[in-house]
């Protein structure tokens, strides 16, 4: 098993399992990686390259029908409340539509029912339970592939909202420049990436279930219950030598749900803000808020450019943060001038309680679509999937003349230049090591 896939690293590298994944060096910023995304998502999609089956190393040893055992993978029991063993929870679900026109790859959690069978989480609004819809349409049950241990960029694609009709894979060529290599999987008509770990293939049942959970989620608090969900009918798996599962504890921060989502999710918003002509300098969640705080920051000349009020600045980015797939998850947004470093959480909070009015400084959306997992919903609210959000107004240019601005009272705005010249120079000979 490998632990933590994308887990934060040591100081100066805290971003490095991230930013390797997506080709970038292991010193990136969390902006280095939002703006490599965000500049990706303009380009046009590369798709995946067919390797020769002999060539791929997912297919070194194969089980087929009653071969098939998922007891023989090292599936562990995640947290000791889980309903069981849970073989998926950093790997990609691949799926088409009937008519062939969309293939999606994404994340949506698996627990193991059986030697032969998978009890799946498919919520019907998310890309994976479209299509599922699709094939119950027809009366066929829906062909899939589980890919454990890809290629380490493809949960981070998977975890972007692309709009419906995307295919995943194609965005991380775009994002590396060259097609993935994927192979034909044994039992399904879909391509699976060749390099990949494990691959377990079928179908998800059109009227079978199994029940499944409680299993902990990103809000970081024990679970309760559990539910019958679709039931996936394994036909096949194919892996590796000495093939390895990568494992996410899904819980309080910082984890994979956080680290995965919150970047890519924060990439999307930047994209779209930008699309519809908004200031926005940034965007990035707080991995430490369990995703509960998107920061967007914009450019310190937002309120000569526009002429408005921050009130207003501020509607029409939740305007657009809220209506999007990418905005389902976020129930709160801070809204700042990019003085502030969003990725650092004592920045963030500290402009958040000095610069939010704490009477006019929230506007309110009532009722917006929203995920249903955080812990101070009402039952109504998370059957109905809507619930109230808010943005906190941290802005301060359009409340001072610009001369007149606050100004973050620290070493490098208090002292010429040629002073913190002369102290950083002679900085490790006052004894201090950095």
């Amino acid at each position: 098993m490998l632990g933590a896939p994308g887990g934060l690293g040591r100081a100066g590298q805290r971003l490095a399992r991230i930013a390797l994944a997506l080709g970038l060096p292991a010193t990136a910023s969390g902006q280095d990686v939002v703006e490599t995304v965000v500049a990706a998502r303009a380009r046009p999609g590369v798709p995946p390259v067919t390797v020769p089956v002999g060539a791929a190393p997912c297919k070194q040893n194969v089980m087929r029908g009653s071969e098939v055992d998922l007891y023989a993978f090292p599936t562990p029991r995640i947290h000791g409340n889980d309903g069981g063993r849970y073989i998926q929870t950093y790997g990609m679900n691949i799926a088409r539509t009937p008519d062939g026109s969309w293939t999606n790859w994404s994340i949506n959690r698996m627990m193991i029912a059986g030697r032969d069978t998978l009890a799946c989480l498919i919520p019907g609004p998310q890309h994976l339970g479209v299509i599922r819809a699709r094939w119950a349409e027809l009366g066929e049950p829906m062909p899939i592939a589980l890919a454990l241990g890809v290629e380490p960029g493809l949960p981070y694609v998977g975890a972007l909202p692309l709009p419906e009709g995307a295919d995943e894979s194609h965005f991380l060529g775009a994002l590396f420049g060259e097609g993935i290599e994927v192979v034909p999987a044994e039992t399904v008509d879909l391509m699976v990436p060749a390099t990949a770990e494990i691959v377990v293939e079928g179908h998800i049942a059109l009227d079978r279930e199994a029940m499944e959970g409680p299993m902990n989620e990103y809000p970081g608090y024990n679970a309760l219950d559990a539910s019958p969900k679709p039931l996936f009918e394994v036909s096949a798996i194919t892996y590796r030598d000495d093939a390895i599962l990568p494992v996410v504890a899904a819980g309080p921060p910082v984890e994979e749900d956080h680290t995965g989502t919150g970047t890519m999710h924060a990439a999307e918003i930047l994209y779209q803000l930008r699309r519809a002509g908004l200031p926005a300098a940034a965007a990035w969640f707080s991995y430490e808020s369990a995703l509960h705080w998107l920061i967007v920051s914009v450019r310190p000349d937002w309120h000569e450019s526009l002429g408005i009020h921050s009130g207003e600045l501020a509607q029409r980015i939740g305007d657009v943060v809220f209506s999007g797939k990418a905005g389902f998850g976020v129930p709160k947004v801070l809204l700042v001038e990019d003085d502030i470093d969003i990725t650092d959480v004592d920045d963030v909070v500290w402009a958040f309680a000095t610069r939010t009015h704490p009477e006019y400084g929230e506007i309110h959306f009532p009722a917006r679509p929203t995920a249903a997992l955080s812990v101070y919903l009402t039952e109504q609210e998370q059957r109905s999937y809507r619930a109230g959000k808010v943005v906190h107004n941290c802005l301060l240019a359009d409340l001072y003349p610009p001369h007149q601005r606050p100004v973050r009272g620290s070493f490098e705005n208090g002292w010429p230049e040629d002073i913190q010249e002369r102290v950083l120079s002679g900085w490790r000979s006052y004894g201090y090591d950095a």
